[in-house]
């Protein structure tokens, strides 16, 4: 790995020593992000054929839980394997799901296939934060982390345009048939391209972390169970289990031989442990973007799953977007727009949930939407790199793969709490229900909690660090072997 830092700018990145390494990474992300979006513009047409609107949570939460346990272990299965047979087992287990999907007779076999669809892609993402960390010099990882970014933005078109094109012609399974053939064409490039990578075996004492991984699933299971019981009793109960579960996972994996987290993970006194708090409750706020408001866009403003599709798709565009725009930024810039992150989101989910829930124009929405992702946008390099860069001495590269897992744990959580709720307050598919109107209200409105404390994450970490310490981002540090 080069240890001298690179000449300043994009040129540098974009050297042909990089492109075929960049070229696997970036449609790995696509391949998730576009499935992702495309998901959400078929799942009314699915939820319309095979019922379970109360499940209307579980397909992402399922596929998030099973990326979390996939992202955890990423780092002992490289090692026992080789980067590259990971990738590519991610990426063609990610494709066997999306048949498994294709074929679903219930709602409850499209919550199978996105759990496979889940291991898969969490195995793919967590290897492609550690190539990023192990391939590229420092100076390079922000710029590397926002063109991952950036394949939001060809995936802002191919997603919702497969998946409303397929839902507008009443052939939703078509949609899963495409992912599984990208994906297969993906694995066999990555098996082609990247450099095979000797396995780096640590001996016997390395083993699957099952307990800890258990709990993981267990405190997502209670999260997700609560989002569908009626009895408020239940459900603050449920809740309670689940943050106890991640607590003693935490609480477990700072004293196990093989953590699956920085040893400091979630600490308050370190950069890569509020680095981590930050990028979970930033994933967290943005949860309910993706699952709820097209349903709401498609029922209370009349438009078919391709245009919603398309408008909540503007969201991920706001991201790619801020992400490439303020990758470069030196000083004490980073600070700066990680600490107004937070509060673009939560200024984007008041006016979301204000114009959602009155007879405002649909087209007032889209800047709401782009601020939501614009917010997170702006942050997501420069929290990565935090992560990654103020990692302990052994951590390296559990902190890099902490940042795929950490980003699904707050996608999961975030929406097992937008089905609490959303059903809480009476949501149903039935158009002439007035428990939607509310929920289009509630549901983006009580996620401003979450942004608050996202800028409260941000503001310790600039007083921590500050942008002389941690800010240096575009060249700086050191590469890390």
């Amino acid at each position: 790995m080069p240890r001298t830092p690179p000449p300043e700018g994009w040129r540098s990145l974009l050297e042909w020593r990089w492109m075929p390494t960049l070229a696997i990474l970036l449609g790995g992300v696509l391949l998730q992000s576009m499935n992702v979006l495309m998901l959400t513009t078929v799942l009314p047409s699915i939820i319309g054929e095979l019922g379970g609107v109360a499940m209307l949570s579980w397909p992402t939460t399922a596929f998030l839980a099973a990326s979390i346990v996939a992202a955890s272990c990423a780092g002992m299965i490289a090692a026992a394997v080789g980067a590259r047979t990971a990738y590519c087992a991610g990426v063609t287990i990610f494709g066997l799901g999306a048949l498994v999907c294709a074929l679903a007779p219930t709602m409850g076999w499209i919550v199978i296939g996105r759990l496979i669809q889940g291991f898969g892609g969490g195995l793919e993402a967590a290897a492609a934060y550690v190539a990023v960390r192990a391939t590229f010099p420092a100076a390079l990882w922000s710029r590397a982390i926002a063109l991952m970014s950036a394949s939001w933005s060809m995936s802002v078109l191919l997603g919702p345009l497969a998946g409303g094109m397929f839902a507008r012609f009443g052939n939703w399974r078509g949609a899963f048939v495409t992912t599984a053939i990208v994906a297969g064409l993906l694995a066999v490039s990555a098996f082609v391209v990247l450099p095979p990578g000797p396995a780096r075996r640590r001996g016997p004492t390395v083993v699957v972390p099952a307990g800890r991984v258990a709990l993981i699933c267990v405190a997502i299971a209670g999260m997700s169970s609560a989002s569908i019981v009626e009895a408020p009793l239940a459900k603050a109960g449920l809740i309670v289990f689940a943050i106890g579960a991640l607590a003693a996972m935490l609480r477990l994996d700072r004293v196990a031989v093989t953590p699956l987290l920085p040893r400091d993970a979630f600490s308050l006194r370190t950069p890569s442990g509020l680095g981590l708090w930050l990028a979970f409750l930033l994933c967290v706020t943005f949860s309910p973007l993706q699952i709820y408001v097209p349903i709401f866009l498609q029922h209370l403003r009349g438009l078919d799953p391709l245009a919603a599709g398309f408008m909540v798709a503007s969201g991920s565009l706001g991201w790619t977007m801020a992400s490439l725009v303020t990758a470069s930024a030196s000083g004490a810039w980073p600070d700066r727009l990680m600490l107004a992150g937070p509060a673009v989101m939560g200024a984007g989910l008041i006016a979301l949930a204000v114009l959602l829930s009155s007879s405002a124009p649909t087209l007032a929405l889209v800047p709401a939407i782009v601020a939501l992702g614009m917010g997170i946008g702006q942050c997501w390099p420069f929290v990565a790199h935090r992560i990654m860069s103020g990692a302990k001495a052994g951590d390296e590269v559990v902190a890099a793969s902490s940042v795929a897992t950490v980003q699904q744990m707050g996608f999961a959580l975030g929406a097992a709490l937008a089905g609490v709720v959303a059903n809480g307050i009476g949501f149903s598919a039935d158009l002439a229900d007035g428990g939607m109107l509310q929920a289009a209200f509630w549901v983006p409105a009580s996620f401003v909690v979450p942004a608050v404390l996202a800028g409260l994450a941000s503001l310790r970490l600039r007083q921590l660090g500050g942008p002389e310490a941690v800010g240096r981002i575009s060249g700086t540090r050191r590469a890390d072997g």
